[in-house]
């Protein structure tokens, strides 16, 4: 694990294979090890002649925690990324994120179209655009004394989740109170880039993926049958999908 100096926050980050760079945004109360790693992506990828990228967002894994809100908007923590392609000397990636990193790629993507080779935006679709809800709910879970306390049960799946990953509660609160930006179609309009839409036909999360394509201009999406928020992200039709648009 190396970490670098992101506009004063530490961000921990891995590379692995060599080849295309391909930079992987993991989702929220996760990390580069579980959503990535552990899932057989990096695997898949530097086995198909790809340079990975992974990294853990601020306030996430091992990089900074930060327990003050206005540090966490998408759009900042799509310059993290932008400034680990920086550090990596790196002028030009494909990018990938999944649920909030998916938001965080969208944003990386507008924002510096010329960095962004293609884009996989997975494990969020419409509510890009619509918005997912339930910030508040979530931050009280994973602010409360124990997982038991009469909490909202999807809040209370966030909680659970973050407890496995072995997260910063506090940290995660202040994230998700600030992370849920939507994205307006005007701006989605605005792509150039080459972009993949994969969502779980179940993900209630994501919403669903025909929206999200629609709004990009030559966009593509896939739907994942039979699968959800969860059981999405290590899919086999995902990364066969995902290395046929890559390539």
């Amino acid at each position: 694990m190396h970490k670098f100096n992101s506009g004063g926050v530490e961000i921990a980050y891995q590379t692995a294979g060599e080849g295309p760079p391909v930079l992987l945004v993991h989702g929220f109360a996760s990390n580069a090890r579980v959503n990535w790693w552990d899932t057989g992506w990096v695997k898949t990828l530097t086995e198909a002649g790809r340079r990975v990228i992974t990294f853990d967002h601020r306030g996430h894994g091992a990089s900074e925690k930060l327990y003050d809100p206005s540090l966490y908007p998408a759009a900042e923590m799509a310059e993290d990324a932008l400034r680990l392609l920086d550090h990596l000397e790196i002028a030009q990636a494909d990018v990938m994120g999944y649920s909030m990193g998916a938001r965080v790629s969208a944003f990386l993507a507008i924002a510096h179209p010329a960095r962004v080779r293609r884009a996989v935006f997975a494990g969020l679709a419409s509510r890009m655009i619509s918005g997912v809800g339930g910030a508040e709910a979530i931050a009280a879970a994973l602010e409360a004394p124990t997982r038991n306390d009469g909490l909202d049960i999807n809040a209370r799946a966030f909680r659970i989740f973050a407890e496995q990953t072995k997260s910063d509660l506090k940290a995660l609160a202040a994230c998700i109170r600030s992370s849920r930006e939507k994205i307006t179609v005007e701006e989605l309009a605005s792509l150039r880039v080459p972009v993949l839409v994969v969502a779980g036909e179940k993900d209630k999360v994501a919403g669903d993926v025909d929206t999200l394509v629609n709004a990009i201009p030559g966009a593509v999406g896939v739907t994942l049958p039979n699968r959800n928020h969860m059981n999405a992200v290590g899919d086999r039709g995902y990364k066969d999908a995902v290395l046929a648009f890559l390539a």
